[in-house]
């Protein structure tokens, strides 16, 4: 990890969210928005006679459901630092260099990188993994750490 952003977690008394919490918080936050995709489609789902017609269903609404996570995404964090899966694992998301609630521009920023690296496979998750800072791409394109509350 660098030295500095473990030099400021330290005198803060912050240590980052371990992988573990980080993934089930994305559990959660996937099984609540895709309630409400079902929800928002329930008519169309009840009509749908086969898999491949609520596929296809899905399918259809693939870019509604993506600014659907990007504006959940975006809100929560920029209001109050976590999504509601965060808030149930108690995390957080803070700017690297306040260590306060990201602004509307870096919320933005992270939850849009966030759906692109989904769509990639989720490569950027991946290299949170591996990174000594957890940081995944969203956390690095928006200069974000994840921290335990």
């Amino acid at each position: 990890m660098n030295e500095e952003i473990q030099d400021i977690l330290n005198r803060e008394g912050m240590s980052l969210a371990p992988i573990k919490k980080r993934a089930a918080a994305f559990f959660i936050d996937e099984m609540l928005l895709s309630l409400l995709l079902i929800i928002a489609l329930s008519d169309s789902f009840f009509e749908a006679k086969t898999v491949e017609e609520m596929i296809i269903l899905t399918n259809t609404f693939v870019l509604e459901y993506m600014a659907m996570k990007i504006f959940y995404q975006a809100f929560f964090v920029m209001q109050y630092g976590a999504t509601l899966g965060k808030l149930i694992i108690k995390i957080r998301v803070v700017d690297i260099k306040t260590l306060q609630t990201p602004n509307v521009i870096v919320a933005l920023n992270r939850a849009i990188v966030r759906v692109v690296s989904e769509m990639l496979f989720y490569l950027g998750f991946l290299w949170g993994a591996m990174d000594p800072s957890r940081q995944t791409w969203h956390d690095k394109s928006a200069k974000t750490l994840v921290v335990n509350v």
